[in-house]
């Protein structure tokens, strides 16, 4: 697998495998990697289990970078997996400022008396007022959900409107609850890419309304997440509060944005989840998506489509839409 975007900083971390082998972590630096069950004297056996360890890990995983003599492997001839397996996924909704105006505008009925610019001007005082009340919107996601960077992604037969969600997640260093913004990136062990996939036809409830939204319909088909392909440590992501975040379908950009249209950063967030839940090493925080979402263009996700998604300094993932067997 050659790499298709290096990531910032003096090294990244994987999940890699030989095409005979069990996957494993990896220290990634100048296209090699290096099998961290055999250089680390704990023999962890997966990312999450070096996340686990962070705080004394991180220096021991410089002094690896650095060692040329150590038996590094080259990527070229490994798979990537997606990095870490959380325990737990938390997800923000309505984050962007500008994708959720473009969500207003393509879910009005067809009998909303507003004009388009009037459906604009009343969601942008929505989110002008959520941002001053200081309220960001989470909610859990399905491990299961997890796929890798470069794997086909199934799209179930009863999806009817697959659609694309390219967003930066957070992996959880150690366990955080309650805690404070001003200490809430403490808490983060690096940043990775996530593609939080959404049928749009199942995000509402129709038979009772007032239930509102469906996210286990909608969001938690297997593989629903393409993650990765790397963790890189926060350490190296100058400021996660500005990143480009950009998907192309098959060649064509379709979300392109500035993680500065983040109603709630990363630090917000973290602090506003561990304030009901506790976070846990490995754990992700999904910090919601930019416009350009398909159902903004009219054009949704279909058999054969290839997505490529890409944030400042965290690589590329690549993944291609396979429909469910009988479709």
């Amino acid at each position: 697998m050659a790499t298709l975007a290096q990531p910032v900083g003096p090294f990244a971390l994987g999940t890699f495998s030989t095409s005979d082998g069990d996957p494993f972590p990896g220290l990634l630096a100048r296209e090699q990697v290096l099998d961290l069950r055999t250089a680390l004297d704990w023999a962890p056996s997966t990312l999450r289990a070096v996340v686990e360890r962070w705080e004394k890990a991180l220096p021991l995983l410089h002094s690896l970078a650095d060692d040329d003599a150590l038996g590094w492997q080259p990527l070229s001839g490994l798979r990537v997996h997606a990095p870490i397996e959380p325990r737990q996924i938390f997800q923000s909704g309505a984050n962007y400022r500008q994708h959720v105006i473009d969500l207003e505008v393509a879910h009005r009925s067809p009998d909303d008396p507003r004009t388009v610019e009037e459906a604009r001007a009343e969601i942008s005082a929505v989110m002008d007022r959520r941002a001053a009340e200081d309220l960001p919107y989470a909610f859990i996601g399905l491990p299961s959900t997890i796929t890798g960077p470069y794997d086909d992604v199934t799209l179930p037969s009863w999806a009817q409107q697959p659609d694309w969600e390219l967003e930066l997640a957070a992996v959880i260093a150690r366990p955080a609850y309650r805690v404070p913004v001003e200490e809430a990136l403490s808490y983060v062990a690096g940043y990775t890419i996530a593609n939080d996939l959404t049928d749009r036809a199942t995000v509402f409830r129709r038979d009772m309304k007032a239930i509102g939204t469906d996210w286990l319909r909608s969001k938690n088909a297997p593989g629903f997440t393409p993650l990765g392909p790397w963790l890189v440590p926060a350490e190296s992501v100058a400021d996660p509060g500005d990143l480009r975040v950009t998907l192309r379908l098959n060649g064509q950009t379709m979300q392109d944005e500035s993680t500065k249209d983040m109603l709630f950063g990363v630090a917000r967030l973290v602090s506003y989840i561990s304030q009901t839940a506790q976070l846990l090493p490995g754990d992700l925080v999904l910090t919601g998506s930019p416009a350009g979402n398909g159902i903004h263009w009219g054009r949704l996700l279909r058999d054969g489509d290839v997505m490529e998604g890409s944030i400042t300094g965290l690589g590329l993932q690549r993944t291609r839409c396979v429909a469910e067997d009988g479709e």
